[in-house]
């Protein structure tokens, strides 16, 4: 029998906690436990570092050192440069302040190309542009099953258009979209790639550096971390752009896009989601390897047992008449992000299985267009079970046994 993934000791302190004794957490894709070694550097920083960082006394200086071991670890994770990593307070306000460089760079008559797949933070910011005199472009899913076919991106590319934005995952389809594949054809049409990489990422972080995406923006808070928005931005790209914080910090790339303070504590948290990857793949793994080569092999080892898990969950919806799943029956296409459709209200739902023990989400996760092109009333919305690695067996059949009760 294989090993436990993750192993006792490296599971969240939370469901070990009397309160949480006997829920199970299925709304990972609204934010996913925090790992300890994130609430040990957490703690301590508020403990003994919490002063203003890169001074020269030593909690200043240890506190300014800890954000930039935060920054160097999760860009060489992601395969990129330590400076094309920018924390801010949320994925929205990091495509919010990234929207308005392109706001200041691009022309009239100027095109981007957003979907109807992706959550309101990579799509929402950029249709506003259309204010400025922007053209919007559409990239459609199928109504039927959500699936963005890379066919009818290309016919939307032309000379004129400046970026494609896309998710490398919906939250509510969870379908996995082709990135590499789909960022060749952007920058074959001479564009740029901004891929939302939300609900995504806590399934393992991708080798962001492999993939040819310009822009990855994904979220601390559901990769087992603190309350924080990263960005990667390819170099050349970010020193091109307009930058948006205080025109001295404009020779620091990190700094161009961050208007306000960084949150020094939870930058400096950050560190140990480096230290979680590093942990599981000492554990699981053999031989030391680059960082980028740990975050590969961390990544496989956690879509290998998601795929596992969510295997009888996907099965007991598909031997139900009276629940719609959106998106794949397919797991190893899929993010274990299970949204269904069902003639009670999702919120409904999602109260009733609190009463048996199961924390899910119930409305419509700021996935409004999506929904809406998949003939689904956002008020109405969906009930959504998601699940991560550190899910159990016991869990996934204590959430069919709530969904038998519930139904």
């Amino acid at each position: 029998m294989p090993p436990p993934f993750p192993p006792p000791s490296l599971r969240p302190p939370a469901p070990r906690r009397p309160r949480c004794s006997g829920i199970a957490h299925f709304e990972n894709a609204g934010g996913s436990y925090a790992c300890r070694f994130v609430i040990d550097r957490l703690t301590r920083f508020y403990r003994e570092r919490k002063v203003q960082p890169y001074g020269p006394a030593e909690p200043s200086r240890l506190g300014g050192e800890e954000m930039d071991e935060a920054r160097a670890r999760l860009a060489a994770i992601l395969g990129i440069e330590t400076d094309e990593l920018c924390f801010g307070p949320s994925t929205t306000q990091n495509s919010y302040v990234l929207a308005q460089a392109f706001r200041q760079s691009l022309r009239p008559g100027e095109a981007i190309v957003v979907t109807d797949q992706d959550h309101e933070a990579n799509s929402g910011p950029w249709r506003r542009l259309a204010a400025e005199g922007i053209e919007i472009r559409e990239w459609r899913m199928d109504p039927e099953t959500g699936h963005l076919d890379p066919a009818r991106l290309a016919d939307l590319l032309d000379d004129r258009v400046r970026l494609v934005a896309f998710p490398h995952c919906s939250n509510v389809v969870a379908e996995i979209n082709p990135v590499a594949d789909i960022c060749a054809m952007v920058r074959a049409a001479g564009a740029v790639s901004c891929v939302d990489g939300v609900s995504y990422a806590p399934h393992g972080l991708p080798d962001v550096g492999a993939l040819g995406t310009d822009i990855y923006l994904f979220s601390a808070y559901k990769t087992y971390g603190p309350h924080q928005g990263l960005m990667t931005i390819r170099r050349e790209l970010g020193e091109r752009l307009p930058e948006q914080g205080h025109f001295f910090n404009a020779g620091i790339l990190y700094k161009r896009f961050t208007p306000a303070g960084p949150d020094h504590a939870q930058v400096a948290a950050c560190a140990g989601m480096a230290d979680y990857i590093d942990a599981l793949h000492m554990h699981h793994c053999d031989g030391l390897e680059s960082p980028a080569a740990k975050g590969r092999a961390v990544h496989d080892l956690i879509r290998a047992r998601e795929v596992a898990l969510v295997a009888p969950l996907l099965d007991y919806m598909a031997g139900r008449n009276d629940l719609r799943l959106i998106g794949s029956r397919d797991a190893t296409v899929r993010a274990p992000t299970l949204a269904m459709v069902h003639e009670r209200p999702g919120a409904e739902l999602a109260e009733a299985l609190a009463g048996q023990g199961i924390i899910a989400g119930g409305g419509h996760f700021y996935a409004v267009r999506p929904l809406r092109a998949l003939g689904v009333e956002p008020e109405h919305g969906v009930l959504r079970l998601s699940l991560t690695h550190y899910t159990s067996e016991a869990e996934v059949a204590q959430a069919i046994a709530a969904l038998d009760a519930v139904l």
